[in-house]
């Protein structure tokens, strides 16, 4: 392991996550649970680009008739949002959340994962109703995210 997947460990030891580490890969699996779902993250070092990347994986792809609809929702979302982004593989349906860090030439200290991390799974919470809205009750991306807003 390097630097700064050595550094997120000890952020998710101090902060008392479950982890599990992927063979042979740079690569932590971890799970989260909030207050509107559950889902599976990855925390990723890439090591010579002195990376770190930190998504969290919807639990369920969009199916091809539902992915048009569910690209539109993301880039609604994505419009305005400071730190990170949802993103979708259109071949499978897979959709992520996705926050990361350059370090190149800084030091990797535990505590500048805090941030990241808070961020990517606490908007995935806020907005997993809208993307099960618009996946299963036909919700329109557009309701979906003003039920989420309040709008």
């Amino acid at each position: 392991m390097g630097r700064i997947l050595d550094a997120a460990i000890a952020f998710f030891e101090q902060d008392d996550w479950k982890y599990t580490r992927l063979a042979d890969s740079p690569v932590l699996r971890l799970g989260f649970a909030g207050e509107n779902g559950q889902w599976t993250c990855f925390a990723r070092e890439r090591e010579e680009q002195e990376q770190f990347i930190f998504s969290s994986q919807f639990p369920a792809h969009a199916p091809e008739h539902k992915r048009l609809a569910i690209a539109e929702l993301i880039t609604r979302i994505n419009f305005g949002i400071v730190i990170g982004n949802f993103e979708m593989d259109f071949s499978d349906g897979e959709i992520r959340y996705k926050t990361s860090i350059d370090l190149e030439g800084c030091p990797a200290l535990p505590e500048l994962f805090k941030p990241l991390i808070y961020a990517n799974v606490f908007t995935v919470d806020r907005y997993f109703p809208a993307f099960m809205s618009v996946l299963y009750a036909g919700v329109s991306p557009r309701e979906a995210l003003a039920a989420i807003r309040g709008e």
